[in-house]
């Protein structure tokens, strides 16, 4: 897969098939168009694209929002080369971009700079400024500038259609296994490990402080079983999302606490895969009621089956 972050540095020869959306969380909804994609790709003889943007453009709409994103730039790029797209084009949403109108950006960008010959959008799918793109604008493009246009219906699971906003409002209501089987994979965090008040290792608790990017949707305070990756190794483990307020803690932390695992990782990258949520983030009267419900977490993490 190719990467590009302007239009300029692209040049083919094949005309493409593309898709177009912030596709955050690349969740179930999202692999629905990719398959649809490659398939169109095969049986047209067109190389695949995904057209998203970075930033989100509700950063650039609404700079004050504390949005939070499924993924951060790279999660979304490795995410994506797993369904064999040839090229990925990661475009600025910068100022002369939004203020382009949904027909302006048909013709300019997907047509004259993109030869695009099948464009594939989502159910409810709009673009350009004032949202002035819809599938019906694509309707009557296509037959001037002759390519298809293809509009996906929703996907449901248990009778609601997946949706990034909803796979989000999942995580940070702690509905960990409604969040993962909306994604169709287990949602994750990565970060660098950085050294912390080391607390833990006082009573037989050692855990790897993860510092994350800010960008990045944390699940609600808590603690959480999970799968860590240490240096291409995985473990069961038990994670904390909180500010340990037993101990009168007030900076936000993420905390593992890696099960069967003894080593200095300090500045290694470690990700967890979030698996099930144990409980809310509690004040316990003192250490001894942390260790007890440790060892409970910690049996409940080792019974569970991965």
């Amino acid at each position: 897969m190719k990467v590009f972050k302007n239009f300029k540095d692209y040049s083919s020869q094949k005309p493409l098939a593309l898709s177009l959306g912030m596709f955050d969380g690349v969740h179930l909804g999202h692999k629905s168009i990719i398959d649809e994609l490659i398939k169109v790709g095969t049986e047209n003889n067109l190389e695949t694209a995904i057209l998203t943007f970075w930033p989100h453009p509700r950063f650039v709409f609404n700079p004050n929002e504390d949005l939070k994103l499924l993924n951060t730039v790279d999660e979304k790029k490795d995410l994506m080369e797993k369904y064999s797209i040839d090229h990925l084009f990661l475009k600025e949403f910068d100022e002369e971009f939004r203020n382009l109108t949904g027909e302006e950006f048909v013709r300019q960008i997907l047509i004259d700079k993109l030869n695009v010959k099948y464009l594939i959008i989502g159910y409810d799918h709009s673009f350009g400024k004032n949202k002035s793109g819809n599938f019906e604008l694509l309707q009557k493009l296509s037959k001037e500038l002759d390519f298809d246009v293809e509009q996906m219906e929703a996907i449901n699971i248990h009778e609601n259609n997946i949706s990034s906003t909803k796979v989000r409002n999942a995580l940070l209501a702690g509905n960990i296994k409604e969040a993962n089987e909306m994604l169709g994979y287990s949602y994750s965090v990565s970060g660098t490990v950085v050294h912390g008040k080391k607390i833990g290792r006082t009573i037989g608790y050692p855990t790897a402080n993860i510092e994350t990017e800010s960008i990045k949707l944390l699940p609600k305070k808590g603690a959480y079983i999970v799968e860590a990756e240490v240096k291409g190794q995985q473990y069961k483990g038990m994670l904390s999302i909180g500010t340990n307020p037993t101990v009168n803690g007030e900076k936000l932390t993420v905390e593992v606490y890696i099960l069967d695992f003894d080593g200095d990782i300090y500045d290694e990258k470690i990700t967890v895969r979030f698996r099930d949520f144990l409980h809310d983030e509690i004040k316990f009267e003192g250490l001894e009621k942390l260790i007890e419900r440790l060892d409970e977490d910690k049996r409940l993490t080792r019974e569970f089956q991965f």
